[in-house]
């Protein structure tokens, strides 16, 4: 489970909605398992397919969550045309199995948000509770 404030799920969809047609891409830093802050990141691959994170803001990020001593313990990213669920490349792609993967979909009319645990190639879903 991760527990994520209302205002940061607010911004993550209004980060996507302003990033379309590319994905977007972040980073949610927090203790156990409550989001703090949220790190908008640039997807540098500027495509509506996949993502990468730019590797200055990605330091940076970490820099600036230790210094308030958070940890990062989930990133996200939107799929704007596909369901809220891990692709084979978000799979294969997921190499820390200590951190939660938000995936927001844009493709129906509601933005959906749901949160995997990827460990060993097998993804699965966890429960996000809405904090205030």
């Amino acid at each position: 489970m991760i527990k994520i404030p209302g205002y940061i799920i607010d911004d993550i969809i209004r980060q996507a909605q302003d990033e379309l047609p590319d994905e977007t891409c972040g980073l949610l830093a927090g203790t156990g398992n409550v989001v703090h802050k949220r790190f908008a990141m640039t997807n540098t691959d500027h495509s509506p397919e996949h993502f990468s994170f730019d590797p200055y803001e990605q330091f940076q990020a970490l820099r600036s969550a230790r210094s308030e001593g958070l940890e990062l313990i989930a990133n996200f990213h939107s799929h704007p045309a596909t369901p809220s669920r891990p692709s084979i490349e978000d799979i294969r792609l997921a190499y820390d199995p200590d951190i939660l993967y938000l995936i927001l979909s844009l493709a129906a009319e509601t933005p959906i948000l749901k949160a995997f645990r990827i460990q060993n190639g097998i993804s699965k879903e966890e429960t996000i509770e809405i904090v205030n």
